[in-house]
């Protein structure tokens, strides 16, 4: 039996050779895709925050303004780097409105001056202390880097997030702080408003889904 076996293989010696040539590793899993977050349909609202002192009032408040007119979302690379070129969000202030339609009116004509300036854009450039790959659940934060343009002017800044993780929904708050000289805006000097600081809060209520979802 033993000489029929070898005399088999001598016939046909590429069966000696069926086993060896077979890959000995398992095939490699495919690269990790990147991801594009785009703002969801609803959910979303920016607004800005200013401390006034009104005249006929003891003490300072926050003039508030808001508007959910926001689209755009970030892209990340297998990696988890931010993508700038494919990164951008865009807010219409055209819409801006708060608790007085007088203040509405002032900032849209004399301090953003929206006919000439009608959006205020975010182009993403890096993130700061996010793990990869995010996380489906929990809240995390973190800080994000971004070139803001206000007014025709472009300033980096940098957002401090807070972000909660539920399956592939993300939302959150994102904040940043400058004054009205970094974008050339002039400060309110109305007789009803006795005093502006000069700072300025934006923030930005997001909720972002994956492109497609």
């Amino acid at each position: 039996m033993l000489v029929r076996i070898l005399a088999a293989a001598i016939a046909a010696p590429s069966l000696l050779f069926v086993t060896a040539s077979a890959p000995i590793n398992p095939p490699r899993p495919p690269a990790r895709a990147g991801l594009h977050l785009v703002v969801a349909p609803a959910g979303n609202e920016v607004r800005y925050r200013v401390r006034e002192q009104l005249a006929g009032f003891d003490l300072p408040n926050d003039a508030v303004g808001k508007t959910a007119a926001v689209t755009g979302g970030v892209t990340f690379d297998a990696k988890g780097a931010v993508v700038p070129a494919a990164s951008k969000f865009e807010v219409n202030v055209e819409g801006l409105t708060s608790d007085r339609s007088r203040r509405d009116g002032y900032v849209r004509a004399r301090v953003l001056e929206t006919a000439q300036y009608p959006t205020v854009t975010l182009a993403p450039t890096a993130v700061a202390g996010l793990t990869w790959p995010l996380p489906t659940s929990g809240s995390r934060t973190f800080q994000l880097t971004g070139d803001l343009t206000v007014h025709g002017t472009t300033h980096p800044t940098t957002w401090n997030v807070t972000a909660t993780f539920n399956g592939s929904d993300v939302t959150g708050t994102a904040i940043t702080g400058f004054t009205f000289g970094d974008f050339g805006l002039t400060q309110p000097r109305v007789p009803i408003v006795l005093s502006v600081a000069d700072s300025i809060h934006l923030e930005y209520e997001f909720h972002f889904v994956p492109e497609g979802k």
